[in-house]
């Protein structure tokens, strides 16, 4: 636990004592110069743990709340309370972390963008239009015809069996003929 004590000491101060966080905390000069002193340091510490990428911006957030703190003015030792700080980022990430259950990757909305799979369903359309005219083909003649006309040409069952000369009973039963064969190959395609 660091102790907040106020301390009073000079502003002219050598190099060892700003390393060592004992420079006056009055002004921000002095802040300055402990950040310059221990930057590289923390940059280290959060590197190790978190990563090339991350460490810069949690360092800076380290300093960032240190200084807004106005803890640097009041504590004994800056450079522990600084890296207490580094350390309480570090668990308040990784709570982050775990309360959004989310990998910390940077998302390129151009590259990662979630694409439908057209071109799966375009594979599978093309292959049931295959296994369609398959089933179409190996029909009988008479009921391809009669299954043609109603589905392309959009003939009435009755239009139908007046053109070829059919009851329109008969019609019905070569399109239900025609229907099944179809629906068969449907039904076997999305097992």
């Amino acid at each position: 636990m660091v102790i907040a004590a106020p301390v009073e000491r000079d502003l002219d101060t050598d190099p060892g004592d700003l390393a060592r966080g004992r420079a006056s905390p009055a002004s921000t000069a002095a802040f300055a110069a402990f950040y310059r002193a221990e930057q590289s340091r923390l940059f280290h510490y959060f590197r190790r743990k978190v990563g090339r990428e991350a460490a810069p911006d949690l360092v800076q957030e380290a300093f960032t709340r240190m200084f807004r703190s106005g803890a640097y003015g009041r504590v004994e030792y800056p450079q522990a309370y600084l890296t207490r700080t580094a350390h309480n980022l570090l668990i308040e990430r990784s709570r982050t972390w775990h309360r959004k259950q989310c990998m910390l990757c940077p998302l390129d909305e151009a590259r990662d963008a979630a694409v439908p799979p057209d071109q799966e369903r375009q594979y599978e359309a093309m292959e049931l239009r295959r296994a369609f005219r398959k089933t179409l083909l190996a029909m009988p003649r008479r009921t391809r015809r009669v299954f043609l006309m109603h589905r392309l040409r959009g003939l009435t069952y009755a239009q139908i069996a007046e053109q070829l000369g059919l009851s329109t009973k008969t019609v019905e039963k070569h399109i239900g003929r025609a229907l099944a064969r179809c629906r068969k190959v449907a039904v076997g395609r999305f097992r």
